[in-house]
């Protein structure tokens, strides 16, 4: 393998790790803020209790997840400058602005509140620790706004101008709201929100398996639930319109995705089979007609693309085959996982009520089934991200810049061997974290009582923040 191919697996393991975190990160602030919300109305009775550890456990997870995000980050930015130079020297015009726009607003706002997020209660009052928490969630959400911005406008540019191989910005609201970029931010937000969601109702399902439940399990694992519930058809229909779009703008990445090798009008859709690019050709290919273009064009009679429209411009075919498929069958499980657990909940309500009981009405092998689908947002946003990068190819900014021109020219020894590296430390970590989710899990730490002169405790829900 050459320097490109190890740059670019160099890259991948590095953004393919860092992905994970703010994937988690980006939806479970906004369950703490709700968990908070939850806690100060329910102030003065039993169920604040309830979620204030909820609030607890999910904070400690948070902090967690935003160290290694914040780490793995800073060494996926370095990359840019040490295997990609080509890329900052041509299009740095734009990728860094807004780059300086997600560390100056997003992370800076992060920064500012997470202090009194993670170690402001019992020193400021309810009200103004639920507006930290506010904070620290609207900041991740708008770090993920830059970032997506970007990343969209290597997939559609516009908005620029090309002066002496430089890339300039004539207009940034072109840049920013590209045509990719809406349905790009729908679709990671709500997939971030499955993650979490899964997140929180596999770890607390494990809780009650292993007896170690505290009293905001309950609370958490249903939150989990029926956030789920709800974002998985959202994020179908999402899928759906972002899927058109790609259709216009990167018609090879669709050819690749669904092994189209030849423009035909009425294409089948290829559900299962084996891509074949030395041939040109699915094997074993289980096909069902017209429904490609019915699918991805609303016309059963429509003309798609094939691969032979793009030649030496589309990507791999196999892996952005498989990883699209891995994708989609990953979000039919969490359908129907987080349907019938949903359905499990409205079910055992009326039963609750009647036995007078707070218990779930969850058998062992449902928390169980839960339990196995507690990393499945990591899988489902892994193998998405991978079709969005891999399906770029072979270009970096899409039909202006191709990858192969713009890499380092270091020894592949070199390259092998930081990557080596890479891949072992990020093991380790990824093992570490899980490693210390359980754990967190199985011992979950009670909130301390607020002390009688702290700000909590001495001034009133509805006195000044």
């Amino acid at each position: 393998m050459d320097a490109l191919i190890l740059s670019r697996l160099q890259f991948a393991a590095n953004i393919s790790f860092h992905i994970l975190f703010p994937t988690i990160n980006i939806a479970l602030c906004w369950f703490l803020v709700y968990f908070r919300v939850r806690h100060t109305a329910a102030r003065g009775t039993p169920k604040a209790q309830e979620w204030e550890e909820a609030y607890f456990l999910w904070t400690k997870v948070f902090a967690l997840s935003f160290a290694i995000g914040v780490v793995s980050g800073i060494t996926m930015s370095f990359q840019f400058g040490t295997n990609w130079p080509g890329y900052m020297e041509k299009a740095g015009n734009i990728a860094g602005p807004l780059l300086g726009y997600e560390v100056l607003t997003a992370f800076f706002l992060e920064a500012t509140f997470l202090g009194i997020m993670l170690f402001g209660r019992n020193r400021v009052s309810d009200r103004v620790h639920l507006v930290a928490t506010l904070m620290v969630a609207a900041g991740t959400t708008l770090s993920a706004f830059w970032i997506l911005s970007l990343n969209s406008w290597m997939q559609t540019p516009a908005g620029y101008e090309i002066v002496d191989g430089r890339f300039h910005a004539t207009s940034w609201l072109a840049v920013i709201f590209n045509p990719s970029f809406p349905y790009r931010l729908v679709h990671k937000l709500l997939a971030s929100t499955l993650t979490a969601s899964f997140l929180i109702a596999g770890l607390s399902a494990w809780q009650l398996l292993r007896d170690t439940a505290n009293r905001g399990t309950r609370r958490a694992l249903t939150a989990g639930i029926v956030a789920a519930a709800i974002a998985i058809p959202l994020q179908i229909l999402a899928g759906d319109q972002h899927g058109l779009n790609t259709l216009e703008y990167q018609p090879a990445k669709i050819a690749a995705i669904e092994g189209i090798w030849h423009t035909e009008k009425g294409a089948p859709l290829t559900l299962f089979g084996w891509p074949n690019e030395k041939e040109g050709r699915t094997d074993f290919a289980i096909q069902v007609p017209r429904l490609a273009s019915l699918i991805l064009a609303h016309d059963m009679d429509a003309e798609l693309k094939g691969l032979d429209a793009f030649p030496n411009a589309h990507p791999p075919v196999a892996p952005v085959f498989w990883s699209f498929r891995v994708m989609v069958g990953m979000g039919v499980l969490m359908l129907l996982v987080a349907w019938s657990s949903a359905w499990t909940l409205w079910r055992g309500r009326r039963l609750r009520a009647k036995a007078g009981t707070t218990a779930l009405p969850f058998s062992r092998w449902q928390l169980r089934l839960l339990t196995a689908m507690t990393f499945s947002g990591w899988v489902a946003t892994l193998a998405g991200w991978w079709v969005t990068e891999i399906g770029r190819q072979p270009f970096l900014v899409y039909g202006l810049l191709r990858t192969a021109d713009l890499v380092a020219v270091h020894p592949p020894a070199m390259v092998l061997s930081t990557l080596v590296a890479y891949l072992v430390v990020y093991a380790g970590l990824l093992l570490a974290y899980v490693g210390v989710l359980m754990y967190m899990a199985q011992h979950p730490a009670k909130p301390s009582a607020p002390s009688p002169q702290s700000p909590t405790a001495a001034m009133p829900v509805g006195g000044p923040a």
